[in-house]
């Protein structure tokens, strides 16, 4: 399974992403970042530029306090984005993310943004893989083919 599979089923295509000069309390009312956790910091929409997570407006609400909400967001996003291909390999996207810490990731083909992938999602797919192949078993086993 590929990370192409993960996109091609989520039910909207379009990642929304967020101008670094965007303050912090114009993230946390996004209804995106509200259902995902994280937003992809973009000047023009298609170049990964960061990511702005609930940790690291957590972190900054520890260091900074409640003035951080007029911050900008260049100033708390993570600026060394791990970014995966649509053809990267869900296993391996999957092992990358847990290992890392992060539950989401950018996806990116030619140097654009193209999706956006969490750590539910490969769940997700890994859940149905396993179901799929408990069925054809269990098929295989009473002959009912």
């Amino acid at each position: 399974m590929t990370v192409r599979r993960i996109l091609n089923a989520q039910p909207k295509r379009t990642t929304t992403t967020i101008a670094p000069d965007a303050t912090i309390a114009q993230v946390i009312r996004s209804p995106e970042f509200e259902d995902t956790g994280a937003l992809v910091v973009s000047g023009d929409g298609t170049t990964v530029e960061g990511i702005i997570s609930e940790r690291d407006i957590v972190l900054g609400l520890r260091r900074i306090g409640p003035e951080l909400l007029s911050k900008p967001v260049r100033d708390l996003m993570t600026s060394k984005v791990l970014t995966c291909a649509p053809d990267d390999r869900a296993a391996g996207i999957m092992a990358l993310m847990v290992s890392q810490h992060v539950r989401q990731l950018p996806v990116v083909a030619d140097g654009k943004l193209v999706g956006m992938v969490s750590v539910h999602d490969l769940l997700h797919l890994r859940l149905e893989e396993v179901r799929s192949e408990a069925e054809a078993m269990q098929r295989y086993i009473t002959g009912s083919v």
